[in-house]
């Protein structure tokens, strides 16, 4: 056959045709803009947040992203090869969006391989799997920091695009996170106040803040902060603190500052701490109960009575056969963003004697409540609560409203001190005895946020004392044992504001795996309908059994050889009542089966002509447009 037949050249245009889109898919394919799509998804699955978004825009050092991965096995579970296809496409987004600072490598560390001693040295040591040693994890260094994500656990898919995230953030990082520490506690402990005494410990919170930040100790004093030195301000029991020391604190937030501040109406860890410090400075021995930021908390749109602590008899505690009311231990009903990385695996949070925190709002930024009461909830003497009175329980009135525990507030915000720093001495008299008043001083200080802030609002000290978070024998032996999530609460907060602005108040990705929800509502609806027909032939099926036992045993104990007629007829008509409900039960089986195959069907008929009709139908408009415009020429 020649080449130039009409035949030949169609079918090698054709071959050269395929050929060419072969080849141009797979050069695509190895460019960035191959591995670009369209996220049609309802959670935005395939995408990653905001938050990522910037933290890879402002990466100014190439990253390494050594990836561990068994690939090369016959004993990799399927959920983990399907988790693992998903975690190889966001990686692929990751190194996408960072414009070559970050490079992901590839590794399958094979048993005698230099891949398994990359991932030993790493720290990731596989998981045991039929005698394997199969290894699915993931080390992110940067220069001589290295952060390990030692198993991607496919049930904890939704928290992997934060954990990517903050690791990445915290390679990066130059230096240790400064927290800077505001409180009118002795919390870092001290010798003895006397010989022969036993040294004062200190508390554990901040032996473990110790471990993981360059904890700075800030006087109440007034000085002022800075944002770029001190990544996040914990006030800590602030009691009695000045309105200097509150003007420092607003405009720290106000140049885009993260405060977290844990404040108390009535705290029994307050009185437990060793006041040594106030009894050196002459300020009497014993630590103020209360705590509150007068000034601030109004400009911050929040209400919080110092005066009386919360009590809810749906959160109440039990002790012995006494109701603790304000010691609150939550439920899953208590955290109402199931997707925030703050609270979302926390566990049981508990609350000794937690203030009365509210919202009066009109403070332009936006409030989400992490932690709140029962609708059961409200305002009681702190004394009777505190001493587990129990006239409280026959006297206690909800008031009808939840009150958050935890609160986090996100924005711009406008100062707290319009008029500029206070005054902080009062005008003296001079030599000659005449008093000058003050010269006006140039007022310099911010008046609205420069940047967006954040603040996090803790109504309760109690919950991360020692005694109340952590085991108390282990303690004894120097081991901090959490026994409720009070400390990892704290943590998490902690980790998103030092690790990067960009993940506060972040939320988990959105699962892949998702749930047939129509199915089992069809299933559940089908159990409604039909369950209580299938008790009822279940019941009379027992009765006939127990009848037909009854009629045997008549028939054995009596001579007649034969069973009366009226016998045989109640046989016969049970009999056919257990066929009759077998019939039900079988029609509306069949029923199911068949609603079941009709939402396939439509899904199949979907998936197979809505997208080709779509780009059918954008092809014609095309083709409409140009004929027109070719006419029109």
């Amino acid at each position: 056959m020649k080449t130039n037949h009409p035949v030949t050249r169609a079918g090698l245009g054709i071959a050269a045709l395929a050929l060419i889109a072969i080849l141009v898919n797979w050069l695509i394919s190895l460019t960035p803009l191959g591995n670009r799509g369209i996220d049609f998804t309802e959670n935005k699955t395939h995408t990653l947040s905001d938050g990522t978004r910037s933290i890879l825009k402002e990466l100014d050092t190439p990253v390494t992203l050594r990836y561990y991965a068994s690939r090369n096995t016959d004993f990799m579970p399927e959920e983990l090869k399907l988790h693992m296809r998903r975690v190889d496409d966001l990686l692929k987004e990751y190194s996408n969006l960072s414009k070559g600072k970050i490079r992901v490598e590839n590794l399958d560390p094979e048993p005698d391989t230099d891949a398994e001693d990359s991932a030993n040295l790493d720290g990731i040591s596989g998981q045991r799997m039929d005698d394997q040693n199969l290894y699915f994890g993931i080390a992110i260094s940067c220069l001589d920091r290295t952060s390990v994500i030692p198993f991607l656990n496919p049930q904890e898919e939704t928290m992997l695009e934060y954990r990517l995230s903050k690791a990445i953030a915290e390679v990066t990082a130059t230096s240790k996170p400064k927290v800077g520490l505001m409180t009118a506690l002795d919390m870092k402990g001290g010798p003895a106040m006397m010989p022969g005494q036993p040294k004062n410990q200190g508390w554990m919170l901040y032996t473990q803040l110790k471990q993981s930040y360059d904890v700075v100790d800030l006087p109440m004093d007034g000085s002022p902060i800075d944002p770029k030195q001190i990544k996040v301000l914990l006030l800590f029991h602030p009691a009695n603190i000045t309105p200097l020391a509150e003007f420092a604190v607003d405009q720290y937030l106000l140049a885009g500052g993260t405060v977290i501040a844990c404040l108390d109406a009535y705290s029994v860890a307050a009185q437990m701490t060793n006041p040594q410090s106030n009894m050196m400075m002459g300020g009497g021995n014993q630590n103020p109960v209360s705590s509150t930021l007068p000034t601030l908390l109004s400009s911050w749109g929040l209400n919080f009575d110092s005066t009386q602590v919360l009590a809810d008899s749906s959160l109440a505690t039990k002790f012995g056969d006494r109701l603790g009311l304000s010691v609150l231990t939550t439920t899953d009903k208590s955290l109402p963003q199931k997707d925030n990385v703050i609270t979302k695996g926390v566990g049981s949070l508990t609350f000794l004697l937690p203030g009365v925190l509210t919202s009066s709002g009109g403070a332009g930024v936006s409030v989400n409540s992490l932690v709140r009461s029962s609708d059961l909830a409200g305002p009681v003497d702190a004394e009777k609560a505190s001493q587990l009175d129990p006239s409280l329980t026959m006297s206690f009135r909800p008031t009808g409203k939840t009150y958050d525990l935890v609160t986090h507030l996100s924005g711009k915000f406008k100062t707290a001190f319009p008029n500029g720093k206070p005054n902080s001495e009062a005008a003296k008299p001079d030599a000659a005895g005449e008093t000058k008043e003050a010269k006006d001083t140039k007022d310099d200080s911010l008046k609205e946020g420069s940047a967006a802030g954040n603040v996090f609002v803790i109504s309760d000290i109690d919950a991360f004392y020692d005694r109340f978070a952590f085991n108390p024998q282990l303690l004894q032996m120097g081991m901090a044992s959490p026994i409720n999530g009070n400390f990892s609460l704290l943590l998490n907060i902690l980790d998103q504001a030092v690790g990067s602005k960009y993940l506060i108040g972040s939320r988990s990705r959105a699962a892949i795996r998702r749930p047939f929800t129509v199915v089992q509502e069809m299933e559940a609806k089908f159990n409604q309908t039909v369950g209580s027909k299938i008790e009822e032939f279940e019941k009379k099926q027992t009765a006939a059994q127990e009848k037909l036992q009854e009629l045997q045993s008549q028939k054995s104990n009596s001579n007649d050889l034969y069973l009366s007629p009226a016998q045989e007829e109640e046989i016969k008509n049970l009999r056919k009542e257990q066929v009759e409900y077998s019939k039900l039960i079988r029609e509306q089986q069949k029923d199911l089966r068949r609603q079941k195959d009709k939402l396939a069907g439509n899904i199949t008929l979907l998936n197979v002509f809505f997208m080709p009709a779509l780009i059918i139908l954008l092809g014609l408009g095309l083709l409409f447009k140009r004929r027109t415009a070719t006419r029109a020429r």
